[in-house]
């Protein structure tokens, strides 16, 4: 992580430049035609992609919470004899 601002900051640069400009324009014109040629299984595929983690997310909120059990030996525990000096 010490090299995180700069590699950032380089990645920054190279893309900027018109040959990974029309890369990144041609792989999204290349995934969008994909989603439109195969148009009824690859929504269905990218919504359940896209519900995934919102459900495990909702799951996760609405788990119940862990409660810790009673000893089992707690029953069997002497009771320290208190002290009043009164």
């Amino acid at each position: 992580m010490m090299f995180a601002g700069a590699i950032l900051f380089i990645l920054i640069f190279v893309l900027l430049t018109p040959q990974c400009q029309a890369f990144l324009h041609g792989s999204a014109e290349n995934a969008v035609s994909f989603l439109n040629a195969w148009a009824p299984f690859s929504y269905i595929l990218l919504g359940i992609l896209m519900i995934g983690p919102m459900a495990a997310m909702y799951l996760m909120h609405t788990w119940p919470k862990h409660e810790e059990p009673e000893s089992p030996m707690a029953k069997y525990r002497r009771e320290q004899p208190s002290v009043d000096d009164d």
